[in-house]
């Protein structure tokens, strides 16, 4: 075991000065500089510029939202019903059709665009048509990683993501 030391200090401590405390206010207020006085006006007139453009938001946004919604509601209806005719060719193509492989790829990269598009929208997590299609995408998808673009799909999850898409699509055309 090592011996300890005691660890001394060679040099003094010097004693701090005592300087006084000034505050911010009182330099400024005995500071009747004028270039004091645009730094303080330019910061106000910031706050208030940012404090009107966020009220400004606050009251618009509702007013505007339902006008994007209503584009994004087509755009989803119609992405989704092109994605649900991809899988369906895709996994009835028979394993010795030449083209499988590409028809796989690409329906990989048309659900993941899909997927990544739609899984942030809050007011889509809760309809069934997302629910099922992103089910149905999942299956899909992880058959194919698993098994190969080449590999078909068993006759039993094939029925089951089939399944998933025919009430993906009634929800659809209800509206959910």
């Amino acid at each position: 075991m090592a011996a300890s030391t005691l660890i001394t200090p060679t040099s003094k401590l010097k004693p701090l000065s005592p300087t006084p405390i000034r505050s911010k206010l009182i330099t400024t207020a005995a500071s009747t500089n004028s270039s004091v006085a645009p730094s303080a006006s330019a910061s106000a007139l910031t706050r208030r510029h940012l404090t009107i453009t966020a009220v400004t938001a606050a009251i618009l946004s509702p007013i505007l939202l339902p006008a994007a919604h209503a584009s994004s509601e087509d755009e989803y209806v119609k992405e989704t019903k092109e994605v649900i005719t991809k899988v369906r060719t895709t996994i009835t193509k028979d394993k010795n059709d030449p083209d499988v492989a590409d028809a796989v790829a690409e329906l990989r990269t048309t659900s993941n665009s899909w997927v990544a598009k739609y899984r942030r929208e809050k007011s889509l997590l809760g309809r069934p048509s997302f629910r099922d299609m992103y089910s149905a995408l999942n299956a899909v998808s992880g058959h194919y990683i698993s098994f190969g673009p080449t590999s078909p799909i068993p006759a039993k999850r094939r029925t089951r993501i089939l399944e998933e898409m025919d009430s993906a699509e009634k929800a659809l055309l209800r509206g959910r």
